[in-house]
């Protein structure tokens, strides 16, 4: 008898069908293609946002104020030690109280600034209380301050998978900083525990953050 399973429809398939997306709510479809990454992370990146937002501004100042704590156990001393950190915005950690607290104990903190689409950061001097401007998108940033090189960076996360790779706001400027740097600084990633995301479908221009900090878990 000829053997007719080609056109027999299912019985073509060589191995049973995957249904390991109907079991597993962590499954992702594999995405190879850079416009499907960015098309995903785009969407990925408005679903993180708005749900961080959804967070009360109680519950998420109770939550950075843990997120501070773990910053804490996790730097020890901080005495002469430079720790860029960042202006909070929709809905990060604010983590500004914390700022001074390091400039209280004898260490030292910066702020980014976006000088150029399409190139690195440069960090800023900055201790709360100097004078800021508005900087891309209206964030605050130092309006003087000289130019330094952090020992310790504290990157705002959108989203974050198991292998400590960031989803940020799209502009790939942490990642153009940190391969731009003469030394690797220890790269803190901060968010919240709803921010954990299966994978950002990291690519070759993505690098990972050292470690993470939420308000429940430190790593």
């Amino acid at each position: 008898m000829a053997d007719n399973r080609d056109d027999e429809g299912p019985a073509q398939y060589a191995s049973p069908p995957c249904f390991m997306h109907e079991l597993d709510p962590e499954y992702r479809e594999p995405i190879s293609d850079w416009t499907d990454v960015r098309r995903w992370r785009k969407a990925e990146r408005e679903r993180l946002i708005n749900t961080r937002l959804a967070v009360s501004a109680d519950a998420r100042a109770a939550m950075s104020a843990r997120i501070a704590d773990g910053l804490d156990a996790l730097i020890g001393d901080i005495a002469g030690r430079m720790v860029s950190l960042y202006w909070p915005f929709r809905g990060e950690p604010d983590l500004r109280g914390w700022m001074a607290s390091i400039n209280d104990r004898g260490g030292r903190t910066a702020l980014p600034v976006v000088i150029e689409k399409g190139q690195p950061l440069v960090f800023r001097a900055y201790r709360p209380g100097d004078r800021l401007e508005k900087g891309v998108w209206n964030i605050p940033i130092p309006a003087e301050g000289e130019p330094v090189l952090p020992d310790i960076v504290i990157s705002p996360i959108v989203g974050i998978d198991p292998a400590k790779y960031r989803l940020g706001y799209g502009g790939g400027f942490y990642d153009r900083t940190l391969a731009a740097m003469p030394f690797r600084p220890l790269v803190i990633g901060v968010g919240y525990e709803l921010q954990r995301i299966a994978t950002i479908y990291p690519q070759q221009h993505d690098i990972p953050m050292t470690t993470l900090v939420t308000e429940a878990n430190t790593g």
